[in-house]
């Protein structure tokens, strides 16, 4: 991040902003902290299956050389259609938008990761722990995609030929994460652009990005992000009473309106261009910079000594960095923060 930041200082092409880059390595502590409450999901589930459901004499086949390359396609796969999903299930969307809610595209947006995701990975993932596929196989995998994901967030590296074809990549990400009519729900692949060119979700990066959600955030409340959708569609689905209509809200696609024929996107990039970025200031901004620095040393230290707790102390550790956070946040806020 440090070295994105000073390149795009260098060539006058600056992408980072300071309350950004606080929101949203935020929201990566957040999610962190989270983490630890909510390990159940993330690896306990799958080993579950594996050690009672799962196909375990298939393992051998699975550690093989050219079984490791058979695991990794299918856990790409499975992540194409959990991240397409994500987007195209209003529930789902509410855990994942997070990750889309910054208006600026850097490093700092790879880490803004979402709190609730394991919850809802688990199940798309649990056909890995049926066919035999070893947990660590599949959490060594998963790392891999992860961090391979973190380069791509970036406005610095262009196009870069055959690459794009194959693999996800800067140009290829900066398309899903724009509001262009024509961008939106594009380029879903992780690892592998491959999936979105054989389902019909590819699109190529032609004219500039606009970034962030068609409804935007306008806060710097991390709890808010976390929560904003799931309250919207609570108040959408009161004001019909028909159980099958608000199913459907809460299931289908994130702008889908009872009755309506058709999800109208229009409105998007003009949104965009009012970019949220309140005047951070005197007091104020080292208000914010303190209290996110303190929160991120203590993270650091209950991340490492974690282990050392009970599931009580992990809960209580990770509601006072969501406090710490959301201080944070409120310093860099307008004076009147309506969250």
């Amino acid at each position: 991040m440090v070295c994105e930041f000073l390149y795009g200082l260098a060539i006058g092409k600056n992408t980072y902003q300071l309350n950004d880059a606080i929101s949203s390595l935020s929201q990566g502590l957040l999610s962190q902290s989270i983490l630890f409450c909510l390990v159940f999901f993330q690896i306990g589930a799958y080993e579950l299956l594996y050690l009672h459901i799962g196909v375990t004499a298939l393992t051998r086949f699975w550690e093989s050389w050219y079984g490791w390359i058979g695991a990794f396609f299918i856990y790409d796969f499975l992540d194409y259609w959990l991240h397409r999903t994500s987007h195209q299930s209003a529930l789902l969307w509410g855990s994942h938008v997070v990750h889309h809610q910054s208006q600026l595209f850097n490093f700092s947006t790879a880490l803004r990761q979402e709190s609730f995701f394991p919850i809802i990975a688990c199940f798309f993932f649990a056909v890995m722990a049926l066919l035999g596929i070893p947990p660590y196989q599949f959490v060594l995998i998963g790392l891999f995609v992860l961090i391979y994901q973190f380069w791509i967030h970036t406005e610095h590296i262009g196009k870069l030929g055959w690459f794009d074809s194959l693999f996800s990549s800067p140009s290829n990400h900066r398309v899903h994460h724009a509001i262009n009519g024509e961008y939106i729900d594009k380029n879903f692949g992780a690892v592998l652009i491959i999936w979105d060119r054989i389902f019909g979700t590819y699109q190529e990066e032609k004219s500039a990005c606009i970034y962030g959600t068609q409804t935007p955030l306008n806060s710097w409340n991390p709890l808010w992000a976390l929560s904003s959708v799931f309250v919207n569609l609570y108040k959408k689905s009161r004001n019909y009473p028909e159980l099958a209509t608000k199913l459907k809200i809460f299931f289908k696609n994130p702008a889908w309106k009872p009755h309506d024929q058709e999800i109208e996107n229009a409105g998007a990039v003009t949104n965009a261009f009012l970019s949220f970025s309140p005047p951070l200031t005197g007091p104020r901004k080292w208000a914010a910079v303190i209290i996110f620095s303190m929160t991120t040393l203590i993270s650091i230290y209950f991340f490492i000594t974690v282990d050392q707790y009970t599931y009580f102390d992990k809960v209580m550790c990770m509601v006072v960095i969501s406090i710490s956070l959301y201080s944070a946040g409120f310093f860099m806020g307008p004076k009147k923060n309506p969250n």
